[in-house]
């Protein structure tokens, strides 16, 4: 009946068993989409940015612009996915994930714009055509001496550093529910 004592104490505390935590709360499914969400319009306000300005960039400018922007797309991720997420690990995974490809699409949607713009739509179509992933290799090679270029990858570590770092921070200051 309710209201009356249980015949039957309750059973002691027993703690999680190792490497588990309770629960921490949160929602790391939809962190992670709007996480995925924002990333996509970042990415996109930076292509945007670099069809505007790409006739006057020099390569300092350029890879500043790309390093600010896997910067910016990774706090922002970040900052969601550790403010919704909150203490969950694999939010915060997903969250770098999903950074370093923001600031990798973003570099690569750039080009068929640019190739568009100053050319027209039929010779962007000849070359997506010809290699699909020529965007990719744009993205990689460095053209002025023939190697790699090392701020690419650069741009990746920096998106998911900052969106990691920001997603641990705001989900570890997050006081359990």
């Amino acid at each position: 009946m309710p209201g009356q004592p249980s015949m039957y104490p309750a059973p002691p505390y027993q703690a999680p068993p190792f490497g588990q935590r309770p629960n921490a709360g949160g929602h790391p499914v939809g962190a992670v989409f709007l996480g995925f969400f924002v990333s996509v319009v970042v990415s996109l306000l930076y292509s945007g940015l670099i069809l505007a300005t790409y006739k006057d960039q020099t390569v300092t400018v350029a890879n500043t612009l790309y390093l600010a922007h896997a910067l910016i797309n990774g706090a922002i991720v970040g900052a969601l996915v550790g403010s919704v997420g909150r203490r969950n690990t694999g939010a915060w995974i997903w969250g770098a994930v999903i950074a370093a490809l923001g600031a990798f699409f973003g570099y690569t949607n750039a080009w068929p714009l640019i190739v568009a713009e100053s050319q027209s739509l039929g010779t962007l179509w000849d070359l997506l055509r010809y290699d699909a992933l020529l965007p990719a290799k744009a993205w990689w090679n460095d053209e002025s001496s023939g190697g790699v270029d090392w701020f690419s990858p650069l741009g990746l570590l920096v998106a998911a550093g900052a969106a990691w770092g920001l997603a641990y921070l705001l989900g570890n200051k997050r006081r359990q529910a």
